[in-house]
């Protein structure tokens, strides 16, 4: 069954949730952002920007690379609480192809697995950033409950809010402090 909820209410610019089945879904968002390709590219790899655009979570870097720009075979460990739970991530940035689109993987965290594409393409009105966060949840049936119920929608916002940041800071122009390859 596929279902495509519109998250425009929630501000997005131009995104749809895509949802292949219970078992495995994945969350695809567009958005158009008036700024260089290699702008927006360097901008969704900033550690800076991703820790800013998820404060409501408490969310910091702790291991691997902990501030600049990631790149290819760099691991960066998350803290974060969600629901309630302060929990670790580790992603590993497995394909780089600058600045026409990386993937970053999981290496341990709470999800059994999942990849996260971003792609990029120039257009007469800047940049096309395409997200696709393929996972799959823990605890089989309870997970795919968990997917249905409210972790579909909450991955989808949280990705927004991150996308939204790097739209508007991509648009304004200062993006100094994010860009800085440490």
């Amino acid at each position: 069954m596929t279902a495509t909820p519109t998250l425009g209410a929630l501000g997005f610019n131009r995104a749809n949730v895509y949802f292949q089945n219970l078992a495995m879904p994945y969350i695809t968002l567009t958005t158009q952002i008036d700024a260089s390709i290699d702008t927006v590219f360097d901008l969704s790899r900033s550690i800076d920007l991703h820790v800013e655009s998820t404060h409501q979570t408490n969310e910091r870097a702790i291991a691997g690379c902990t501030s600049g720009l990631i790149n290819l075979g760099e691991e960066v460990t998350w803290e974060a609480t969600h629901f309630g739970i302060r929990q670790q991530l580790t992603t590993k940035i497995v394909e780089f192809d600058r600045p026409h689109h990386f993937r970053d993987s999981m290496v341990s965290g709470a999800f059994r697995r999942f990849d996260h594409d971003h792609h990029f393409q120039g257009n007469a009105q800047g940049t096309v950033m395409r997200d696709i966060f393929d996972y799959t949840s823990p605890l089989g049936v309870l997970g795919c409950a968990a997917d249905f119920l409210f972790l579909k929608r909450y991955m989808g916002r949280l990705l927004n809010k991150r996308n939204q940041l790097i739209k508007t800071v991509a648009e304004n122009g200062n993006n100094d402090r994010y860009l800085l390859k440490t």
